[in-house]
């Protein structure tokens, strides 16, 4: 079986859609204001047409490329380029106008491709062993599932939880347009034919991540400090010696990244933030960190991408997303024919190990693009904001119409655009309305099969360990987050 995945993905065809996804993401990465899950929701249409093999491998290349790229624009200047890049710019930056920017990028290169690779490994040992017990789920167990990932909306609610909230019910109203699961009694369509197979999320994520982005900055008329300075870029490789002072520090990094990673909810930026404070507090460089430490740019470069694995551990096995970008790829997975969860390792164990290896492959093609492209890195800030514009609405129309051939998606996916930049305009998380509209109807699918099942009789859902952990830990994650800033008021007080 790995045998067969492996040479599945050394198909010249297969590699040749990786190695355009590696360019593409280090391109909208290293761009500020783009995002990882803006780029994966225009590809993943265009991807449509393409075997599952070869249009996954684009993604994956997105995905690991576009994390390590932001990192690109916070070293150059001052600017992450993704939020998993948020502590690049403490230390990168600092090295940089000490002279040694090309250090700096190759360091974000390398030991992001190392993070990635650590949190490949442990998807590889974790996910079947996860997905095994996960079989033992039933509708009530599934029901406590799904309302424990609808519960992440808080951790990915950004600045408001009651925001954050506002959005996962409107992502799950969205979900109820259509078909009824149970009866295929049509609700909410008002006589539109086009709604009776409900509202696709791909449209929908196309339009809030894609056109509304752009809408976003051409209202905002950025004049982002793209112009880079032509500073020396000087040595890229770090030594052998700083391999060796750094392996301590950076392997920790890793390790605490994929358990970061595996909650859902959590994200690069969590992790970098983390990593680098508890880093800093252990460190024997402690003094220089966030002045130009070589340490600290590689212990938060490694926790960009060392979340990977763990978020696709979570996605893969259970359906639940472990950050923004997992979230998008469940409704990737899905368009080829794929359902996230446990059967998933069951029915599809060949698309699994090919997933696994794909993830390998893009951390090693990545660290040798970046490795290579690391002198003209800095070229990519300099491409004017309008030609991105103007590229991302053609790929967001051509996108949207691709999936069903239906210009109706064309229209929803408007719709959500506008929508999406007059949500972001007073400041509404986005991801909780796609998480919504993804685990919105299997939360209702299996609350009403299980309540089929047990008569009307709401004990089923507290019948069995699982379900028993699963609904206390939706508890904490409700009730988490205000016991946590009542006490930090009183600590402030």
């Amino acid at each position: 079986m790995i045998t067969e995945a492996l040479m599945a993905i050394l198909d010249p065809s297969v590699l040749f859609f990786m190695l355009v996804g590696v360019v593409v993401g280090a391109i909208i990465g290293a761009l500020p204001g783009l995002s990882v899950v803006m780029a994966i929701s225009i590809l993943t249409p265009i991807t449509f047409g393409l075997e599952p093999a070869q249009g996954l491998a684009m993604l994956m290349g997105v995905y690991n490329s576009g994390v390590w790229a932001g990192g690109i624009s916070a070293i150059l200047v001052n600017t992450p380029g993704t939020p998993a890049s948020i502590m690049t710019v403490l230390d990168g930056y600092a090295m940089t106008k000490r002279g040694e920017a090309g250090l700096a990028l190759g360091i974000n290169v390398i030991y992001s491709a190392i993070g990635g690779l650590i949190s490949t490994v442990f998807l590889m040992f974790a996910a079947f062993p996860i997905a095994r017990f996960a079989l033992r789920f039933g509708p009530a167990e599934y029901f406590a599932l799904a309302l424990f990932g609808l519960s992440m909306i808080i951790g990915i609610s950004e600045k408001s939880v009651l925001k954050g909230i506002m959005m996962g019910c409107l992502g799950f109203l969205m979900a109820t347009v259509g078909l009824d699961s149970m009866y295929a009694y049509p609700r909410y369509t008002f006589g539109v034919v086009d709604l009776l197979q409900g509202i696709s999320y791909v449209p929908v994520m196309i339009g809030l991540f894609g056109f509304g982005e752009v809408l976003a900055q051409v209202y905002e008329n950025k004049k982002s400090e793209r112009i880079v300075e032509h500073r020396k870029i000087g040595r890229i490789i770090p030594t052998f010696k700083m391999f060796k002072d750094l392996a301590p520090m950076t392997t920790l990094a890793a390790l605490i990244s994929v358990i970061i990673g595996a909650i859902p909810g959590a994200g690069g930026d969590i992790a970098s933030i983390i990593c680098w404070d508890q880093g800093r507090k252990i460190s024997k460089d402690r003094e220089n960190y966030g002045k130009g430490s070589a340490e600290g740019l590689a212990v938060t470069c490694t926790a960009n991408n060392g979340i990977i694995g763990g978020a696709m551990t979570t996605m893969l096995t259970l359906g639940i997303p472990g950050d923004g970008v997992t979230a998008v790829l469940i409704g990737s997975l899905m368009m080829y024919g794929m359902q996230p969860g446990p059967m998933m390792f069951i029915e599809n164990q060949s698309f699994v190990y090919q997933l696994m290896i794909m993830m390998i492959v893009a951390n090693l093609m990545f660290l040798v693009f970046g490795l290579l492209t690391s002198k003209a890195a800095a070229n990519i800030l300099n491409i004017k904001e309008q030609y991105v514009w103007v590229g991302i609405v053609i790929l967001s129309i051509v996108g949207s119409y691709a999936i069903n051939n239906s210009v109706f998606d064309v229209i929803i996916m408007f719709v959500c655009g506008v929508l999406g930049f007059i949500l972001k305009q007073f400041d509404f998380p986005l991801p909780p309305i796609i998480l919504g509209l993804i685990l919105g109807p299997m939360a209702e699918s299996n609350l009403r099969r299980a309540l089929a099942l047990s008569s009307g009789d709401y004990l089923i859902f507290v019948g069995s360990p699982i379900s028993i952990v699963l609904l206390v830990l939706t508890a904490l994650a409700l009730i988490g987050p205000v016991l946590m800033k009542k006490r930090k008021q009183q600590t402030e007080s």
